[in-house]
């Protein structure tokens, strides 16, 4: 029952408000470390397949064309859905498209629990590209406004949350093929059973978002690097295009390389290297992430030039400890040069174009994820995957000290001239979230509040929906 505040006579409450009232959700902390939690486990299972590709090659004979054209098509979908629904949260709720993505995310495990070959990994490679595009825009979104008052919290969990995912999910689901039972399903029941618990605990969240978006959404793709950041995105290309590329070598082609490299079929190893890539940075990455973006640009392709040359000389002298430390070397600087070109170009826009332009870097970064991948591949096949890695490796090296070679010679700006910083929030191989942007009047920034491009929140962190 509830008081009129008009007539003051008892009435019966609308089922909205009786809705409402039963409705049981998390507390807003609990429900805000819910969602990081789901969003490591969504890159966990992203970075799974890479260990399996070797034993699904081995039990279907097919090509290493084939198989990095197996891990290309999660990054193709993974674009395509970022870039036409990365924002439909906005318009449907950030928990039903959570729950959306993470019902694909089931579909995706279910298909490779029932793969009889190849072909079923292309769908399911493609299903784990659809549920991470839907849910990262959604769960970005909803940790910046979900997070504990005045924290800032949204920002550096969901920096560690992505690339965290991507080493646990290469470096645990190695562990259980190689030492646990029924190698090609065990990890995919674990991550099916972790997927429902993720969904029914994602039902009980408070919907974040104060009201739904009158506006329908819009499923065309927005590209634009607006005249005044062309000249930085120009000279940060070869940061961006190395940097995912050396991902995309390392989730496809890097367990077999370790395999070659120590001649051991102890697939732990494979697993080992992808953490070594994505791991070793996290802890980096947070405690630069409010630095200078061009010194944090710099930085990275520093430690990765060096980690690139480290492995090149691994590769090119059979020695498995230089692997290792090549590509720890290229982990520490891996995800701050993406951070630092990232903010680099994103600092120098105008807040109407920057949905834009982070689209744009974007779909820079899945295309050099993938496509790079697959032409390793195809030369893989024709000439052996020791000679493509020493071609591959000293690409990478070329295009992060032409990045480096950039920063130093482009003329400084000064301090008045410079817009506020653009912290990036999450450097890693998968679609990372940003948290901020340069100030905004009020009413301007709550219009904006959740505005995303999968996952790349275009809002201050201390900002929450009202």
């Amino acid at each position: 029952m509830s008081l009129s505040s008009d007539s003051r006579v008892l009435r019966e409450p609308s089922a909205a408000e009786r809705r409402r009232f039963y409705r049981r959700t998390l507390p807003r902390r609990a429900a805000f470390w819910l969602l990081a939690a789901t969003f490591c486990l969504l890159f966990v299972a992203a970075a799974a397949p890479a260990p399996l590709y070797r034993v699904y090659q081995a039990e279907w004979r097919f090509s290493v064309t084939t198989l990095t054209a197996v891990f290309a098509v999660y990054a193709l979908v993974l674009l395509v859905t970022l870039l036409m629904f990365g924002s439909v949260s906005d318009y449907f709720g950030r928990r039903s498209t959570i729950a959306a993505g993470l019902a694909a995310y089931g579909m995706a495990c279910g298909v490779f629990l029932a793969a009889g070959g190849v072909a079923a990994l292309f769908v399911a490679r493609a299903l784990q590209g659809v549920a991470v595009g839907l849910a990262t825009g959604a769960l970005g979104a909803a940790m910046i406004e979900l997070q504990p008052e005045g924290s800032g919290l949204a920002a550096p969990v969901s920096t560690a949350a992505n690339p965290l995912g991507l080493a646990l999910g290469g470096f645990l689901t190695s562990l259980l093929v190689q030492y646990g039972p029924a190698r090609t399903h065990l990890v995919w029941w674990l991550l099916l059973a972790a997927d429902l618990a993720a969904l029914v605990a994602v039902l009980a969240i408070p919907e974040s978002r104060a009201a739904p978006s009158r506006t329908r959404p819009s499923f065309r793709p927005r590209l634009r690097v607006p005249l005044e950041a062309r000249g930085a995105f120009a000279a940060a290309l070869p940061c961006v295009i190395g940097v995912w590329a050396l991902g995309g070598f390392y989730l496809s082609l890097g367990p077999s390389l370790a395999a070659q490299l120590l001649r051991s079929q102890n697939l732990l190893w494979g697993g080992f290297v992808i953490a070594l890539l994505f791991g070793v940075g996290v802890p980096i990455t947070l405690v630069v992430r409010n630095h200078t973006p061009s010194k944090i640009m710099l930085g990275g392709c520093e430690a990765l030039f060096a980690g690139v040359l480290i492995t090149f000389a691994a590769i090119a002298t059979r020695t498995p400890i230089l692997l290792l430390a090549g590509s720890a070397v290229a982990g520490l600087g891996w995800g701050p040069a993406f951070m630092g070109a990232y903010d680099t170009i994103v600092t120098l826009a105008r807040p109407e174009d920057r949905a834009g332009l982070i689209a744009a870097i974007f779909t820079v970064g899945f295309l050099a994820l993938s496509i790079p991948a697959v032409i390793a591949g195809i030369a893989t096949s024709h000439y052996g995957l020791h000679t493509t890695a020493l071609v591959y490796t000293p690409v990478v090296a070329v295009l992060v000290a032409t990045a480096a070679g950039s920063v130093l010679l482009r003329p400084a700006r000064t301090a008045r001239d410079a817009p506020p910083a653009v912290p990036y929030s999450n450097s890693s191989a998968e679609p990372p979230t940003i948290p901020r942007t340069p100030a905004e009047p009020p009413r301007q920034r709550e219009a904006t509040a959740s505005r995303c491009l999968g996952g790349q929140s275009l809002t201050r962190p201390g900002n929450r929906s009202r």
